[in-house]
């Protein structure tokens, strides 16, 4: 091995830890510095006590968030699995025109126009229908932008799944809804498991719509609602902060685990031919 390999070696190596530092770092503050009598910024070995989880639980707002997080987040969930499972599977059987530059263009189309560039009109639009200050209004917001990527991922899952089956089902007289529910919606199972919790994961961290939909404040998510913990003097609340984010984290990780133990994740394909 020349020493021009042995200098390579070393800085790939160095940068390798520098990445797994920058990942383990904040989950080691995530689960370490919720249990400290004096948390801080720093990762250190707590002085351990439940004191934080105490002082959260008489913050009346706090659990109330969580709870308007996952009302907004299973709301979306349903919305968008159940039009994208209806609209996968109409673009995968329905031979139309233009249907695959269609549906690259809705993909496109919701990349290129995020949240941040279409906030101003959303939140004409939200105020026109009377949706503001409504959990139905952000539901509704949040489940269109993501409804463009959950099409196109679904529509592969539907794509693989064999049509001899929806044959064998429409001899029997089963109708195009009753075959989608129960012979294409068991086989593309993984990629409907997939879709649920990538929806959660993306409602549940936003933090723009809420925030610019909302006034009243009881109707706050968690992600919004941490924003408001701060101190009599200005400065950001730790102790409020680091036992609401252990939290905030562990329902969408334990769905996360759940989920892909029971189906896995998948970006593609139905089932093997």
């Amino acid at each position: 091995m020349t020493p021009a390999d042995v200098v390579r070696r070393i800085g790939f190596y160095t940068l390798l830890c520098l990445v797994f530092a920058s990942f383990v770092l904040p989950m080691l503050w995530l689960v370490s510095v919720p249990f400290d009598a004096k948390p801080s910024l720093s990762v250190s070995v707590p002085d351990f006590t439940l004191g934080n989880f105490e002082t959260l639980a008489d913050n009346p707002s706090a659990y109330k968030s969580l709870l308007n997080s996952v009302i907004i987040s299973a709301g979306s969930m349903v919305l968008v699995v159940s039009l994208a499972a209806l609209g996968a599977y109409a673009l995968s059987r329905v031979r139309i025109r233009g249907r695959d530059a269609l549906l690259y263009a809705l993909l496109l189309l919701s990349s290129i126009v995020t949240g941040t560039a279409a906030i101003v009109p959303l939140y004409i639009l939200l105020d026109e229908l009377q949706l503001l200050d409504s959990h139905t209004g952000v539901v509704l917001a949040m489940s269109g932008g993501l409804l463009p990527a959950a099409l196109f991922i679904l529509k592969d899952f539907m794509d693989t799944t064999p049509r001899s089956y929806e044959e064998s089902a429409r001899v029997f007289g089963a109708s195009p809804l009753r075959i989608l529910v129960d012979v294409v919606v068991p086989i593309a199972r993984p990629g409907l498991a997939t879709i649920a919790v990538w929806t959660v994961v993306q409602v549940w961290g936003n933090f723009l719509i809420p925030f610019i939909a909302y006034n009243d404040p009881d109707r706050f998510p968690a992600a919004v609602r941490m924003f408001t913990f701060y101190t009599e003097a200005g400065q950001p609340n730790l102790l409020l902060i680091s036992a609401f984010s252990l939290a905030y984290a562990i329902p969408v990780i334990a769905m996360y685990l759940f989920v892909s133990a029971r189906y896995g994740f998948r970006f593609h394909g139905g089932i093997k031919h």
